[in-house]
């Protein structure tokens, strides 16, 4: 049996996880689809060819009786209201990031999911299923580099809109490594600063860029993230855990090496999209894997609490230009 899908928003990446449900992934169908902009859905019934019923809202789609998971793509403020009603009617749900808008609302949904007594819910950070970050948490678990002392991290794009404003550099870019470097160390924040170097001539008024988070886990490792949205030259993702006994570096994408006027050189990557194109086809096929064994195990709603808390501080620093706490609660058992 096919695990029956709806979507609730059939933008850029809705319609792009419908394609992966419906022609890259297996045990999934699509049957229902929901948009703010009808016109949107039907384009992607049309374009799928999917026999997908088409509703009106996402509280619809959710009570439908052939629909038994839902994914959340829509805009981010409707994230919170979508899963506390995919939890009520007992339905998973896997929910692109941000879980919620607030850590308020991250917390309604894991004190929701508790009471409910059953995990419902898998946050979208792809991170955590792309065969790099893997390579780099199995060096750290197997103890390769002895104890992680300090990581060293970078999170460049070409370039923004200029809607994109200071506070995003946290929420919409660092939330990556907010949650992945939880993961990697097993490990949770304390504190955050953060650093204005000289700001890029490429960027604008309302978005100081680039930008250095500094962070410290409860451990003691120390981690810096340098934030650089207007690099120019390409979409770049770095990771290096210094251990107490030798280095570990995130691997780079695979590219070939040319040799061409004089110049040895590899081709950079551009679009984010594909440098985790295949943790978003993994990540999802973990999603409907899990829910066909009543047992997902991907990224948490805790997680998805988690990177909202430490977002927060690190906004909060910004702002002061302080070092600002991190308080997280202690992890439900719940949650493992």
């Amino acid at each position: 049996m096919k695990v029956r899908v709806g979507v609730i928003g059939t933008g850029a990446i809705g319609a792009d996880h419908a394609r992966r449900l419906s022609k890259v992934l297996v045990g999934a169908e699509v049957v229902a689809l929901t948009d703010v902009n009808r016109e949107n859905a039907e384009k992607v019934k049309a374009n799928l060819g999917l026999n997908a019923e088409i509703y009106g809202d996402g509280h619809e789609l959710i009570a439908a009786g052939d629909v038994d998971a839902v994914l959340v793509t829509s805009w981010g403020p409707t994230h919170e209201e979508y899963v506390l009603a995919a939890i009520e009617a007992g339905k998973y749900v896997f929910c692109e990031k941000p879980l919620a808008t607030t850590a308020e609302g991250c917390r309604k949904i894991v004190d929701a999911e508790i009471a409910h007594g059953k995990r419902l819910v898998q946050v979208g950070f792809m991170r955590p299923y792309d065969a790099g970050y893997r390579l780099l948490k199995q060096a750290i678990d197997d103890g390769e580099i002895g104890e992680p002392l300090m990581v060293h991290c970078a999170h460049r794009n070409p370039e923004v809109p200029e809607a994109y404003i200071t506070p995003m550099a946290i929420q919409d870019t660092l939330v990556h490594e907010l949650d992945v470097l939880r993961w990697l160390l097993d490990d949770d924040y304390v504190s955050a600063q953060v650093i204005f170097p000289r700001t890029t001539r490429y960027s604008h008024s309302k978005l100081a860029d680039p930008q250095i988070v500094l962070l410290e886990t409860a451990k003691g490792v120390r981690i810096d993230v340098e934030v650089f949205v207007n690099c120019k030259y390409g979409y770049d993702i770095q990771c290096s855990v210094v251990g107490e006994e030798g280095v570990a570096n995130l691997p780079e994408p695979v590219s070939i090496t040319t040799r061409k006027e004089a110049k040895l050189s590899q081709t950079l990557l551009t679009d984010w999209k594909k440098r985790f194109i295949d943790a978003y086809d993994v990540e999802l096929q973990d999603f409907i894997d899990g829910i066909k064994v009543r047992e997902i195990t991907g990224p948490t709603s805790w997680d998805g609490f988690a990177a909202a808390v430490a977002s927060d501080a690190c906004v909060k620093a910004q702002e002061t230009g302080q070092i600002e706490a991190i308080n997280m609660p202690p992890r439900p058992p719940f949650y493992g």
